[in-house]
């Protein structure tokens, strides 16, 4: 079975600069990946490749094992792209607006629509125009979820949205990708929305993958301990060793795929005097900021 994505190798520049750097990255179906990185990462060149809006510099990418480029319409048909809760047509109202998306696609089910902008207590005679942003966004939810596809690209879903219509997106998207058969790409800027929600994540850092794993291994294995010492040392981080060490007046810490034992190693290694090292839990957030830095 064909991965839903297949990123092989993408390379794109912008003039000289480099915006992607030979990436390489898989979703398979029934799976959740969240691509994450901070502005600038490459994330949102990697959509508008996806979704054929740019020609890469190099490498391929691939949906359904199609080129992303060169889509036979049955193929297009199986794909949803939600890009930053944008709703196209606006003018026209709830009702209007069904009946011109289920006529492009054969296996469109007005019971998921109805039932998500029902949600939304509004008449079906209003126009989207005068909504809300997160009203706007839970309808191109439905008008999305309504065709089945097999493929959802949400591009910063979360934008604009009140943490309550953040929750809902949450709850449909997991409810909608229970049964194990479709692939669902997400990025988002809060990253702990993403929590308990993806299977898998990708960090981009540079315009290169950093991180390619699932969130069980990541947040099984990566770990942070801090300490006190009275060492002065600079701040490090080995993006091959996913290994971050940062020196604070209080406590230090050391991050990475350390156990206790390697990480007091670790410390020896580099002549630090730790005293109290102790590990601390992590969220995805805090592995996503150990991982590419706050600033």
């Amino acid at each position: 079975m064909h991965p839903v994505i297949e990123c092989r190798h993408l390379t794109h520049y912008y003039g000289s600069k480099p915006a992607l750097c030979d990436v390489s990255w898989s979703l398979k179906p029934g799976r959740i990946l969240g691509l994450l990185g901070r502005n600038g990462a490459g994330k949102t060149t990697t959509i508008n490749i996806l979704n054929s809006f740019l020609t890469p510099t190099a490498g391929l990418c691939l949906l359904f094992g199609e080129a992303a480029d060169r889509l036979s319409p049955a193929t297009k048909a199986r794909i949803g792209y939600l890009i930053e809760g944008h709703v196209q047509y606006d003018f026209f109202n709830l009702h209007q607006i069904e009946r011109f998306y289920a006529a492009f696609y054969p296996r469109w089910n007005t019971a998921i629509y109805r039932h998500l902008v029902g949600k939304l207590d509004l008449a079906p005679s209003q126009r989207i125009s005068s909504m809300s942003c997160g009203q706007r966004s839970q309808v191109a939810l439905a008008l999305i979820l309504a065709q089945q596809p097999d493929l959802i690209i949400m591009d910063d879903y979360s934008m604009g949205l009140d943490p309550g219509y953040r929750r809902l997106f949450v709850e449909v998207i997991r409810d909608y990708a229970a049964d194990g058969r479709r692939g669902i790409l997400l990025t988002s800027h809060i990253v702990q929305d993403l929590e308990g929600l993806v299977d898998d994540v990708v960090i981009y850092q540079h315009g290169r993958v950093l991180v390619d794993s699932t969130v069980a291994a990541l947040t099984d294995g990566f770990r942070k301990y801090s300490f006190v010492t009275h060492d002065s040392f600079p701040d490090i981080f080995d993006p091959v060793r996913l290994l971050r060490l940062e020196h604070h007046p209080k406590r230090s810490a050391l991050y990475g795929f350390l156990d206790l034992e390697n990480a007091r190693r670790e410390l020896e290694r580099r002549h630090i005097q730790a005293h109290d090292l102790r590990a601390e839990s992590l969220t995805l957030e805090d592995i996503f900021i150990a991982l590419t830095g706050k600033y």
